[in-house]
C-alpha cells in the first residue's frame, strides 16, 4: 500500500431484487427473492480502494444504533477499510432498495437515515488533513463535503463524485467524476460527453465522465476517450462507485490521471460480471490481471 485515501460517504444496507423487468407508474411486478448486502456510494468506494486498489483507507459515515451498521461495518473491515472514526448518530442506518433487471440494470431508492447527520470534526478532519486523496459523494450532507475539501493538506487531491445528481455550490475540488446524465445536469446543458466535460471544467481542473459500457472521458489539459472492456454484465449496481474508488486509490498512489482511470475503468468491467455492490469489487490483481490480459475493448 503506497497510497492513504480517505472516504467520505453513505453507507446503505442494500434490499435487491431480480425483477423480470422495471415497473412503470402504478405497476406491480413479481420480483425473485430478496437479498440483503453491504451497500452506500461511500461505503462500496472505501471498499474498492482498499480491495481493488490496494490503498490504505479510511472510511468516514454515520451508522445507527441497529444491525444494519454491525453488518456494514463488519463488510467494510473484511475489506481492509479503516471504520475506527465512524459516527453513531440516533437514526437508523441508511437502506438502498435496489430492482435488477435480466440485462443487470438496475432501479434504486434510498432512505438515507444516518447517513443525512454526517458531520465532520476532530479526529476525523485529522484524518483527513493525513490522506493524499480524500473521495466524497453527495449522498451525505453537503456541510460534510465541503469540510472535508477545507480540512485535505495542501498537495492533497480532492475527488467527488457528484451522485446522486443535486444543485451543487462552489466547491474547491481537483476531481469531479459523474456519469452522462450528472454532467447533463451540472452543466445545465446537452451535449457530447467532451463538450459536457470542457463546461464542467469550470467546476473542477479534472472532469471524468463515465459511459458504462463506452468507457469514459478524461479532460484534464486535454480531453481523451478512453473506451470500455467488453463484459458481459450480471449486474451493474455499485459499477460506478468501483471506478471511483479505484480511480482514488490510483490517484493516491501518484499514477496519472489518464493511467488512473484506465485501471479504474478495468476494475469496474469486471465489477459488473458479478452480482452485488461490495460483493462484486475485485482484488488488486484481479484488476491488473484483466487490464493488461488482452481483454477486447
Amino acid at each position: 500500500m503506497t497510497g492513504r485515501v480517505v472516504v467520505v460517504g453513505s453507507a446503505n444496507v442494500d434490499l435487491v431484487v431480480d425483477v423480470p423487468r422495471h415497473a412503470g407508474a402504478g405497476e406491480t411486478v413479481l420480483g425473485g427473492d430478496l437479498r440483503r448486502s453491504p451497500g452506500g456510494k461511500g461505503a462500496n468506494q472505501a471498499v474498492a480502494a482498499a480491495l481493488a486498489g490496494g490503498a490504505e483507507t479510511t472510511f468516514l459515515g454515520a451508522f445507527g444504533p441497529d444491525d444494519g451498521a454491525d453488518f456494514l461495518l463488519a463488510s467494510l473491515t473484511n475489506a481492509g477499510v479503516r471504520t475506527d472514526l465512524v459516527s453513531r448518530v440516533d437514526s437508523a442506518t441508511g437502506t438502498a432498495f435496489i430492482m435488477v433487471s435480466p440485462d443487470g440494470e438496475n432501479s434504486i431508492v434510498v432512505a438515507p437515515g444516518a447517513n443525512s447527520r454526517l458531520s465532520l470534526a476532530g479526529e476525523q478532519l485529522e484524518r483527513i488533513a493525513a490522506a493524499d486523496v480524500v473521495l466524497a459523494q453527495l449522498e451525505i450532507p453537503l456541510e460534510a463535503v465541503t469540510a472535508a475539501a477545507a480540512a485535505r493538506r495542501a498537495g492533497a487531491r480532492m475527488v467527488l463524485n457528484a451522485a446522486p445528481s443535486r444543485p451543487l455550490p462552489d466547491l474547491d475540488l481537483d476531481v469531479l467524476v459523474v456519469n452522462e446524465h450528472e454532467a447533463a445536469d451540472l452543466a445545465g446543458a446537452s451535449g457530447a460527453p467532451e463538450e459536457l466535460a470542457r463546461i464542467l471544467q469550470q467546476r473542477a481542473p479534472a472532469v471524468v465522465i463515465t459511459l458504462g459500457a463506452a468507457g469514459c472521458v478524461v479532460a484534464e489539459q486535454e480531453i481523451v476517450h478512453l473506451p470500455g472492456f467488453r463484459v458481459s454484465p450480471v449486474d451493474t449496481t455499485g459499477a460506478g462507485d468501483t471506478f471511483c474508488g479505484v480511480l482514488a486509490a490510483a490517484l493516491a498512489e501518484g499514477r496519472p490521471l489518464r493511467e488512473a482511470a484506465e485501471r479504474a475503468g478495468a476494475a469496474a468491467a469486471l465489477a459488473v460480471t458479478r452480482p452485488g455492490a461490495q460483493s462484486a469489487v475485485p482484488t488488486v490483481a484481479e484488476v491488473a490481471e484483466f487490464a493488461t490480459g488482452g481483454n477486447a475493448r
